[in-house]
């Protein structure tokens, strides 16, 4: 049966008009998103398909590639970048800075910051904080994308941020999209560079996370810096 055949009280549109966002399902309103299905199925039969295979957890979902939506029937391409965009979003909802100044009080302030933006990317990302001299956040900066290397991560220019805002206190954080979060050689290397690099500027290295999915790996909990 089309959506449209549905009471009315039960099509998703309308059900979030009438009683509000937080009582639709993911599938409800995913259709809502991609506004209909094919001639075998409803926009709500086909996301509780996809929502099924992704074992109903929307972080799955936001790892989908194009062409992995695409193979579902009735799932074009513009109803999948639009899912992809809504997933987007909500990684960026997630990582958007509050209005009010955050102080990271602790590595698991750090990981919980970044976490959100990293944890779901299928590549490495290097992430630069900076910091006033009282741990709040003043402007955070992607350093390198897809590994990292000491070609990749620049110390100098890791410096050169933080001498041009000011700040006098900085933290890295990059992922592991493997899940693994012990440190590689290149990661242990780069942390050692930086650290004396620092020493000699004059800024407060507070810490080098490392997230996943499973968690985080902090240096400085570690004793390492």
């Amino acid at each position: 049966m089309n959506i449209n055949e549905w009471a009315e009280e039960d099509r998703p549109r309308e059900k979030l008009i009438a009683r509000g966002a937080a009582t639709l399902s993911l599938a409800e309103l995913l259709a809502i998103l991609i506004g209909s299905g094919s001639s075998d199925e409803s926009a709500v039969d086909l996301m509780r398909r996809v929502m099924a295979d992704c074992d109903g957890r929307l972080k799955r979902l936001s790892r989908m590639k194009l062409h992995e939506l695409t193979a579902y029937k009735g799932m074009g391409p513009a109803k999948a970048v639009t899912i992809m965009a809504a997933c987007e979003l909500a990684r960026r909802r997630e990582s958007e800075p509050p209005e009010e100044q955050v102080r990271m009080n602790s590595s698991e302030d750090i990981a919980a910051w970044f976490r959100p933006l990293l944890q779901d990317l299928p590549h490495e990302e290097c992430h630069l904080m900076l910091m006033r001299q009282n741990f709040t956040v003043m402007d955070t900066c992607l350093l390198s994308r897809g590994g990292l290397t000491e070609s990749a991560v620049d110390v100098r220019l890791i410096l050169q941020h933080a001498l041009l805002k000011g700040a006098p206190v900085i933290a890295l954080c990059h992922n592991h999209p493997s899940g693994n979060l012990r440190p590689s050689r290149a990661d242990d290397q780069i942390t050692a560079n930086l650290k004396r690099a620092c020493e000699v500027m004059r800024i407060h290295l507070l810490d080098h996370v490392i997230v996943s999915d499973h968690g985080y790996y902090s240096y400085a909990n570690e004793g390492k810096l």
